[in-house]
């Protein structure tokens, strides 16, 4: 895992060269808040929904768990949010039993799809949270401003513009020491005048195998960095322009898969303009375009000691790609009591694989591109207030989709030969809508805000969906059977706030025609696909309530529920009712909280259906874990925080996981326990 030289220098010139400058008074805008610093320092344990279906909050804060070193580590602190788990690093996200590509999920404006067929580079895993200024999550279907297809919601990972108003700079960073020899280490600096900025940001993450509850090892190490250079432009006080570059790379071992990920190697290319205007209609013009590349290799020697029987016998490896290319024009209108958000975005991405038997082999084995996907649609949603206290909101867009099957063989059969591919060179395309109307009201008899949305999307099968199955029900493959989804949902609520006191609901119902359902139960136990129609529905609820001065307690709750209408069971992979309650005391430069989280069984499961990553296999039984977290303000310039997580040792297990199969001596359908007891401490500087 080496980095590349222009890496290494520019992490050198930020981590000794800014420093030499932060003595220099500038007022930058969004790093450092005065009304934050006189507050106590907290470890956020919870992130709370603060206004109708939106979450935005800053990914820099200590959190417990230990710090995330990935997205889905992160926005499993959000309610409603859960991940497929295998250990270690590297989760995929779940949003109310949604997964896959039902989510959308943006960095700063543009995807970074990852290659593997099975979804061991999900799009989570290339993104470091503490790279990022703000999380913006919009859960259900009620955006269509960025990109297609997200019928269970849109979660966004931005880095905001900096702004100087005289030279200076500033530098943020962070170091992460833990049990299961955790290391962490993070930057964030910036230089600039009124006239422009340089900012550079990086990590590097590092675990070894962790021990669970029961005091036995879990392979789920991982090594892993990232770095990102923005250069901004500010010509005046409404202008931007902004070139972005990034790269990164890392390795993870897994309990639960047949192979590792020995390269997670990530080039990331950005461009954008935003223009604000003073007076007439129009407010604000933005333009991105970007580039995403990621180049993984798994493979069963690098992280382990290759089987020498079965399937997995002997040394292999395989490399996947895949290049992202996007675009996205937006502007925004006003007249009076009507806000107008327009535009335009397209993407192409290509995939290719190569394989080889033995060390390296893959390395002298030619490219095959299998697919390449592209996607033009127009947009536009709009605010209409009513009423001073009442707000109608709706949108609109139209895409079309375009995918073509360049492989001329697909494995076949229980044994996986190559048989000739039925529907090699063959294309297809989509023309598909999506919308949603919301209405949002002001109660004038209580401090909340009430609202009841009506989304409808229809999203295109995915690289996994129409790619990665073995068959397809009825047809003679994914790619030629596969329909798109066509989600219709209801999303009602209310967000109340008053001081010392903040709580809400949100509860949400909808119908899934052609929900696109993998199944294992097949001989040989090899995938497939098919359609199938489904109700799903489910609701989330959160209070924070200031006890006394010092007290404070923040409760949590999140339940979904599925059903397969087709054949009349469960929904696969839903995950249970959980619920979390923490208590903290705070008080001038210091506090103290705990958390506990408990979950309950789930016995409402389909085995050997679910998606591309992972099945149902039996119930899952409940467990409740308790944490504790302290957190002290040494300065205006220093905060340090620890924790203890799984205090009591508790060994346990997630429903939604990978499970064992027959990797490092995990039997099969196993599933695979959650890291014991865990110390960590967390110090963060800014300058």
């Amino acid at each position: 895992m080496s980095q590349p030289v222009f890496v290494r220098t520019f992490l050198s010139l930020a981590v000794l060269g800014l420093p030499v400058t932060v003595l220099a008074e500038a007022d930058h805008s969004h790093h450092q808040h005065a009304d934050s610093l006189a507050l106590p320092p907290r470890v956020i344990t919870a992130v709370q929904q603060d206004s109708p279906l939106t979450i935005i909050t800053n990914p820099k804060q200590a959190r417990q768990p230990i710090p995330a070193s990935d997205a889905a580590d992160y926005l499993k602190t959000i309610p409603g949010f859960s991940a497929v788990r295998g250990g270690g690093s590297n989760s995929d996200p779940v949003l109310r039993g949604m997964f896959g590509s039902r989510l959308k999920l943006l960095t700063n404006g543009g995807e970074m799809l990852g290659a593997c067929p099975s979804r061991m580079d999900a799009p989570s895993s290339y993104i470091a949270p503490q790279n990022f200024d703000q999380l913006t999550v919009i859960k259900g279907p009620q955006s269509v401003a960025w990109g297609p297809g997200a019928s269970a919601g849109t979660i966004r990972f931005d880095r905001l513009p900096e702004s100087f108003d005289e030279p200076g700079s500033r530098l943020d960073a962070s170091v992460v020491a833990g049990s299961n020899t955790r290391r962490d280490m993070q930057m964030d600096g910036a230089i600039g005048s009124r006239d422009g900025y340089l900012r550079l940001s990086g990590n590097r993450s590092r675990s070894g195998d962790y021990q669970d509850g029961n005091g036995d090892r879990v392979p789920s190490r991982w090594n892993k960095w990232n770095t990102d250079l923005a250069l901004g432009w500010t010509p005046d006080d409404d202008t931007l322009l902004e070139l972005s570059v990034g790269a990164g790379d890392g390795e993870a071992r897994y309990a639960g898969r047949g192979m590792d990920g020995s390269q997670f190697e990530r080039e990331s290319l950005g461009l954008r303009f935003e223009k604000q205007f003073q007076g007439g209609a129009l407010q604000e013009l933005e333009a991105r375009v970007y580039y995403n590349y990621a180049d993984h290799v798994m493979d069963n020697y690098s992280l382990r000691t290759p089987s020498t029987t079965g399937m997995m016998a002997g040394p292999m490896a395989t490399n996947v790609d895949r290049r992202t290319l996007g675009a996205r024009l937006a502007s925004t209108w006003v007249w009076d009591d009507v806000e107008l958000l327009a535009g335009a975005d397209a993407q192409r991405n290509t995939h290719r694989t190569r394989s080889g038997m033995g060390v390296d082999t893959y390395e002298n084995a030619s490219w095959m591109k299998d697919a390449a996907f592209s996607q033009i649609g127009v947009f536009s949603e709009l605010t209409w207030t009513l009423q001073e206290d009442q707000r109608l909101i709706g949108g609109l867009r139209l895409d079309q989709h375009h995918v073509e099957d360049f492989r001329a063989t697909v494995s076949g059969g229980m044994m996986g030969m190559p048989a000739p591919n039925p529907t090699a060179g063959d294309t297809r395309r989509e023309t598909l809508p999506a919308a949603f109307v919301r209405l949002e009201e002001d109660l004038s008899s209580l401090p909340a805000t009430a609202y009841v949305g009506l989304g409808h999307v229809q999203r295109f099968p995915d690289y996994w969906e129409l790619f990665s199955p073995r068959q397809a029900v009825g047809a003679v493959n994914a790619f030629d059977g596969i329909d798109p989804e066509r989600t219709t949902q209801l999303d009602v609520g209310l967000q109340y706030k008053r001081e010392g006191l903040e709580a809400w609901v949100s509860g949400y119902a909808g119908m899934v025609d052609d929900f696109i359902l993998f199944d294992y139960t097949g001989m040989g136990g090899i995938s497939s696909a098919e359609n199938i129609d489904a109700h799903i529905m489910g609701a989330e609820a959160g209070i924070a309530l200031d006890v006394t001065d010092n007290w404070q307690t923040e409760t949590s709750l999140a339940w979904a529920w599925g059903r397969n209408r087709s054949d009349g069971e469960a929904l696969p992979q839903m995950p249970p009712l959980e619920a979390r309650f923490n208590l903290t005391y705070a008080r001038d430069n210091w506090s103290a909280g705990a958390l506990w989280r408990v979950v309950a069984a789930q016995s409402r499961t389909a085995d050997g259906k679910g998606n591309v990553t992972s099945k149902d296999f039996g119930d899952a039984a409940g467990f409740g874990v308790l944490s504790l977290n302290a957190a002290y303000r040494f300065s205006t310039e220093v905060t340090g925080s620890v924790g203890v997580d799984n205090l009591l040792d508790k060994a346990y297990a997630e429903h939604l996981n990978l499970a064992g199969n027959g990797s490092f001596g995990f039997p099969a359908e196993t599933r695979i326990n959650e890291p014991g007891r865990t110390l960590w401490a967390k110090l963060d500087f800014s300058f």
